[in-house]
């Protein structure tokens, strides 16, 4: 047998090079542009925030708008740590944040769960009634909900005013909607087939849910949290209407409000005092950067 000489390929003309496989050029570089543009603008009150804290209370006082400091201090965080009780309004932050992550992210796993894999009356009106909840605005709710804790803590008193439980109750009851909503899409798509299987290797409801359903929709759950963790974290509003007069429940933001004064604001321990509340939010982001790309993806298709 003897080789067959093939003829050479000539080589493809650039002209003729398909569409998929030509260079982005200028749109890739239009988008990059545009993604850098965005970035810088969301980043710029970061920035201002951080510089603002590390300036002198002298710089800040007349008014030095520079973007930057030659004499970088920290006495603004000084003046924000000495707060009395400051650390207490830090663990009560914590305290009430976790808890709501926990019990939020919980109660709508289930709910989600029962929604999607089991058919049963008044489904689709439980779930107009869930999505409707979301549209009342919180300002509106905020009068109802007081009297309404005032009166629950005569019957309960870990939920009534100036309790830590009145707050983990209102965030949870206004946490639960959207994570029910987004952790449907998750649950859905985890094919019946897997039920199936798992029915067929002996595994109950409970334990499908707990040990395969669960791990397969992590990456909403996590998504769910952060978005509970941050609305939490910042509350300003519940803590002010429901935490009348014990001091010692009361939570982060509060410290802040001690820098607002009548006759002249302390913008030094205002910034630095944000600066401190953006960390913790900033090292759960980091831990849960990965669960949560995937679980907006995963919310997206869903």
């Amino acid at each position: 047998m003897t080789a067959v000489d093939l003829p050479p390929v000539a080589p493809q003309a650039a002209g003729n090079v398909p569409q998929k496989f030509r260079k982005p050029g200028r749109r890739r570089f239009g988008a990059d542009a545009a993604a850098i543009m965005i970035a810088l603008i969301v980043a710029f009150p970061l920035f201002w925030m951080v510089l603002s804290a590390l300036k002198p209370k002298t710089a800040l006082d007349a008014g030095d708008s520079a973007p930057f400091t030659l004499e970088p201090s920290l006495d603004s965080f000084g003046r924000v740590l000495g707060v009395n009780n400051f650390g207490q309004y830090f663990l009560n932050s914590v305290i009430v944040a976790l808890a709501v992550v926990v019990l939020s992210t919980i109660l709508a796993f289930l709910a989600a769960v029962a929604l999607t894999r089991y058919d049963f009356k008044m489904r689709t009106k439980l779930l107009i009634i869930i999505l409707v909840s979301q549209m009342v605005p919180v300002e509106a709710l905020t009068i109802p909900l007081f009297f309404l804790l005032r009166n629950a803590g005569e019957a309960i008193p870990l939920v009534g005013l100036n309790q830590l439980g009145s707050l983990v109750l209102v965030h949870v009851g206004f946490s639960i909607p959207f994570a029910i909503w987004m952790l449907r899409g998750f649950v859905a798509a985890v094919p019946a087939e897997v039920e199936e299987a798992a029915r067929l290797d002996g595994a109950g409801s409970f334990r499908f849910v707990r040990s395969i359903l669960f791990p397969l929709v992590a990456p909403g759950v996590v998504a769910c949290s952060v978005f509970s963790f941050i609305s939490t974290w910042n509350d300003f509003l519940f803590a002010k209407t429901f935490i009348i007069s014990a001091q010692e429940n009361q939570t982060l933001p509060m410290a802040l409000l001690t820098f607002f004064k009548p006759d002249q604001n302390d913008w030094g321990a205002i910034m630095a005092g944000s600066v401190i509340m953006t960390i913790p939010v900033l090292i759960f982001f980091i831990a849960v950067q990965r669960k949560l790309v995937s679980g907006l993806a995963g919310a997206v298709k869903g």
